[in-house]
C-alpha cells in the first residue's frame, strides 16, 4: 500500500463542489487515497456547493477565488509554482483544459491527469460553453501526462474525437460504492410516500438538464399512472425545472411526481424506492445507476453513449431502453414492478465499481510515468 513517500503530494481540480457525478467520483477518490502515505489537496475554482461538507478532514482546500473556471488559470499556476504537487488529477472538460493551460504556464514537472466523464462525441454539440471547449480539448489534451475515460465507451470516443495517443488513454471505472454509502443506503427517511408499499415509488437522480432527458420519464410514468397507482422522485435541480414541472401539469400527474431537488443522501431513497431509472441522452459512466444497484434497487436504463451497457453488463442486471422512446421507456417500469432484479444481485455488481478497484489503478498511472 504505501508505494508513495511521505512527501508525495497529489491535488484535485475542479471548479466547485454542487451536486454532481464528477464531484462525488472526486471525493471518493480522495477519500480513498487517505490510507496511502500522500498529502491530499483539493483546489477549486470557487469554494462553493453542497458537497464540501463530504470533504475529508485530512484534505486540505485551496479556494482560487476564481469564480468562473476560465478566470483560475493564473491562479491555479500560481499553486502549481508554490505547491509543486507531484500530480494533479482535474476533472470536467472545461476545467481540464484550464489545468493543462496552467500547468503550461507554471513550467512545473507536475504530472497532469485529465479525467474526462463525458462522452465527447455526443455532448459537443450541447455545450452551453459553445464549440470552443470541444476545440481546446483537441489541442490541450495531448499535452496532459495521462488521460482518464471513465467508462470503456468514453475512452474510446476520446481516441477518435482527440487522436490521442493510446500509452496516454485509460479506461477506469469510478470509484462508486464504499461502506459510506452502505451505511447511509440505512438512513430513516420520512418521506410519506414511502409509508404506503402499496404504490411504488420510481426514482431518478440528476441535474435537470437536457443531457438527463426526465421529460422523456415524465412521459413514461404518466403511461404508466394510466396503468397503476404509482409516484416518481425526481432528485436534482437545474434550469429546467419549470419546464419539467409545467409537463406534469399538462399530463395530470403534478400531484404524482416531486422535484425536491438536491438532497444530502440520495441513498436513502434509493434503498426504498420500487426503481431507479436513467433517462440520459448521453453520460460517461453514469454514477447513480452505480450507486442505485449498490442499495440494492432494480435499474432501468437508456441504452445512452456511455455507460449503461457496460454497467449491465447489456441488460443482464436491469433493463436497456432506446433514447427518447416513451413507449418503450414506460414498458420497462411496468415490467420491472411485477419482475425486479434479483437485490444481492445488483449489489453484488456494483462492487465492481468501488473504491478498491479504482484507487489503485488511479496511482499506478503516476506510477509508471515515474517508472
Amino acid at each position: 500500500m504505501n508505494q508513495f513517500s511521505s512527501t508525495k503530494r497529489i491535488a484535485f481540480f475542479l471548479p466547485a463542489l454542487h451536486g454532481g457525478g464528477a464531484e462525488r467520483v472526486a471525493i471518493n477518490l480522495l477519500k480513498g487515497m487517505l490510507p496511502y502515505d500522500v498529502s491530499l489537496d483539493l483546489v477549486l475554482a470557487s469554494r462553493e456547493g453542497p458537497y464540501l461538507e463530504q470533504v475529508p478532514s485530512q484534505v486540505r482546500v485551496v479556494d482560487l477565488a476564481a469564480g468562473r473556471v476560465i478566470k483560475a488559470i493564473a491562479p491555479l499556476s500560481r499553486y502549481l509554482r508554490q505547491a509543486q504537487p507531484d500530480a494533479l488529477f482535474s476533472h470536467m472538460n472545461h476545467a481540464n483544459v484550464i489545468a493543462v493551460m496552467a500547468r503550461e504556464l507554471a513550467h512545473t514537472n507536475t504530472q497532469l491527469v485529465l479525467v474526462e466523464h463525458d462522452t465527447l462525441s455526443v455532448a459537443r454539440s450541447n455545450l452551453l460553453r459553445g464549440k470552443l471547449v470541444p476545440l481546446f480539448m483537441k489541442l490541450l489534451y495531448p499535452r496532459a501526462d495521462a488521460i482518464v475515460g471513465v467508462s470503456q465507451g468514453a475512452a474510446r470516443d476520446l481516441a477518435e474525437q482527440l487522436n490521442i495517443a493510446p500509452h496516454k488513454l485509460s479506461a477506469i471505472y469510478n470509484p462508486v460504492v464504499d461502506e459510506e454509502l452502505i451505511t447511509k443506503a440505512k438512513a430513516t427517511l420520512n418521506h410519506p410516500w414511502f409509508q404506503n408499499v402499496d404504490v411504488p415509488v420510481f426514482l431518478a437522480v440528476g441535474r435537470l438538464t437536457l443531457q438527463k432527458d426526465f421529460s422523456t420519464l415524465i412521459q413514461a410514468f404518466a403511461i404508466v399512472r394510466k396503468t397503476r397507482p404509482a409516484r416518481l422522485l425526481i432528485l436534482g435541480e437545474g434550469e429546467a425545472r419549470q419546464e419539467l414541472e409545467a409537463l406534469t401539469q399538462e399530463l395530470g400527474i403534478a400531484e404524482d411526481v416531486s422535484f425536491p431537488g438536491f438532497v444530502d443522501n440520495p441513498y436513502a431513497y434509493m434503498s426504498r424506492a420500487a426503481a431507479f431509472v436513467l433517462s440520459s441522452r448521453w453520460e460517461g459512466l453514469p454514477t447513480v445507476l452505480i450507486e442505485a444497484m449498490a442499495c440494492g434497487c432494480p435499474v432501468i436504463a437508456t441504452n445512452c453513449p456511455s455507460g449503461p451497457e457496460e454497467i449491465l453488463a447489456a441488460g443482464k442486471y436491469g433493463a436497456l431502453v432506446p433514447i427518447g422512446d416513451v413507449s418503450a421507456l414506460s414498458t420497462a417500469m411496468l415490467k420491472v414492478l411485477n419482475n425486479p432484479m434479483n437485490h444481492e444481485l445488483l449489489v453484488q455488481r456494483a462492487r465492481d465499481f468501488s473504491l478498491q478497484q479504482a484507487v489503485p489503478k488511479y496511482l499506478e498511472l503516476l506510477l509508471c510515468k515515474e517508472n
